[in-house]
């Protein structure tokens, strides 16, 4: 119990000193912004920061920091943490950083951003790269709530009538303009999504549930390696490269600079506590990592849901847990396909403002997420995974570009994207759907690999400097 009290002391501790630093090293300023500068009434125009930041956790908040932490807690006390550091100094930077410099680049998302900072071929490869994660991840957002509701309501409303209704939403939720469905009725859902959390977290607290102590041993019963395999399969909550698809999104929504913290860093640091309330609840409630991959085997990430909340919350409290996580995916998955039609629309330079426009872009999506649901959901949540966090390392690696770039300390941003690229290679190296090599040879050449990567890096960011790359796009002064 000390550890998990510790640990979310040391999330919000974190935001008002770390947080504050990042923004600093950043330096905000009082200029116009591209919800006015660019102001479409689709998906650029001002909305407030109470509702920005509202909807940025909603955003970046799917079934990833409930889901991955029940299945990081497998491993052990050590997931907690990689879920306090990795919120602090890589997830909340990599947020901050996406989502500010995407403001001062007239609202760009990734493919933009990585193509100015890392080149033109890094603007197509990632560009592939937020699609097919996007993608991936609306599909998981499809099927994860799918299946709650199912099992909630003993399989009398068949899964396909379901998943056709999710459907429906989001192809409303991708094409209408964002204040018609996301920015009205997200704040209602963050409501329910924190009450959910909260109430899980205090009753472990007032329960005095027996959450374990830090340690650093392997508790895995299939002895899998904490390295790389912690750090892909608790993304969200900890870092996500999805985050990096997502800021853009309300950075076109931002009222001014200083808002940036609150809403990209703060929101962050509010997605590592749920994540510690359902790792702590995963690793207290099934007698161990045992019980737990048991329950894990028998129905998922989503069964340990459901048995937590109706044991911690009772039927009527437990309902609205679980309803809480159901709307988890939920008001990702929107948005997953709102950015990926956003970012091909960016590529292919096709003004939104037709509905006509957004639906030839957003349709077909929608067909190939349909036909992605019938694969096995946990490969899906493998490849999900490792496309996450690869995206995620691109990400931070443009923030510590536009840092050296500006003349600041990018070790903020460089530090934690040489970590997540060393991971992510040695995952893809040696897991079964990528090359299968044994792990020792997976961790050689990953470290090769990531050392070629860095050196690439501060290549191109000498030569940044020689070329005198624009930081951002010249904007009126609100001063």
């Amino acid at each position: 119990m000390i550890t998990f009290l510790v640990s979310i002391a040391l999330l919000v501790v974190g935001y008002f000193t770390y947080g504050k630093y990042v923004e600093k090293t950043f330096g905000v300023k009082e200029r116009q912004t591209p919800a006015y500068s660019h102001k479409d009434g689709v998906d650029y125009l001002p909305m407030g920061q109470k509702r920005n930041a509202l909807i940025q956790l909603l955003n970046i908040a799917g079934v990833g920091p409930i889901f991955g932490p029940i299945l990081g807690a497998l491993y052990g006390p050590v997931a907690f943490l990689w879920i306090v550091f990795g919120a602090i100094f890589a997830g909340a930077v990599h947020d901050y950083l996406t989502g500010m410099i995407s403001i001062r680049n007239r609202g760009a998302h990734l493919p933009e951003l990585a193509g100015k900072f890392l080149g033109k071929v890094m603007k197509h490869v990632v560009n592939a790269f937020a699609i097919l994660l996007l993608v991936l991840v609306g599909t998981v957002f499809v099927t994860a709530p799918a299946n709650l509701l199912h099992n909630m309501m003993n399989s009398w409303l068949t899964l396909p009538i379901i998943l056709f209704a999710i459907f429906a939403y989001y192809l409303l939720a991708t094409m209408l303009p964002i204040d018609k469905i996301i920015g009205r009725f997200y704040p209602i859902f963050g409501a329910l999504l924190l009450i959910s959390a909260l109430g899980v977290g205090a009753s472990l607290v007032f329960t005095g549930a027996p959450i374990p102590e830090l340690s650093f041993t392997n508790m895995h019963p299939d002895n899998a390696p904490i390295f790389p395999l912690l750090f892909l399969t608790i993304s969200c909550g900890a870092l996500s490269g999805f985050h990096a698809t997502q800021s853009p999104i309300i950075s076109r929504t931002t009222q001014q600079e200083k808002q940036g913290r609150r809403i990209f860093y703060g929101m962050m640091i509010a997605e590592g506590i749920i994540a510690m309330i359902w790792a702590a609840a995963a690793m207290s409630l099934f007698n161990g990592s045992a019980g737990l991959n048991e329950i894990l085997a028998n129905g998922g990430p989503a069964a340990v849901v459901s048995e937590v909340s109706i044991s911690m919350l009772g039927a009527i409290g437990g309902t609205l847990a679980v309803l809480g996580v159901i709307i988890l995916p939920i008001t990702s998955g929107d948005t997953a396909f709102r950015s990926a039609r956003m970012i091909i629309a960016d590529y292919l330079k096709v003004s939104q403002k037709k509905v006509a426009s957004r639906m030839w872009i957003a349709v077909p999506m929608f067909v190939v997420s349909f036909i992605l649901t019938k694969i096995d959901f946990t490969l899906l949540w493998r490849y999900f995974s490792w496309a996450n966090q690869s995206t995620a390392a691109i990400a931070l690696w443009v923030g510590a570009m536009y840092l050296f770039l500006s003349r600041k300390n990018y070790f903020i941003a460089a530090v934690p994207a040489t970590f997540i690229t060393m991971a992510t290679f040695t995952y893809i190296l040696n897991a079964p759907i990528g090359f299968g090599l044994s792990l020792n040879a997976s961790y050689i050449l990953a470290a090769i690999i990531t050392l070629a990567v860095v050196t690439a890096f501060f290549l191109a960011a000498r030569r940044g400097l020689q070329r005198e790359i624009p930081l951002e796009e010249e904007l009126k002064s609100t001063a």
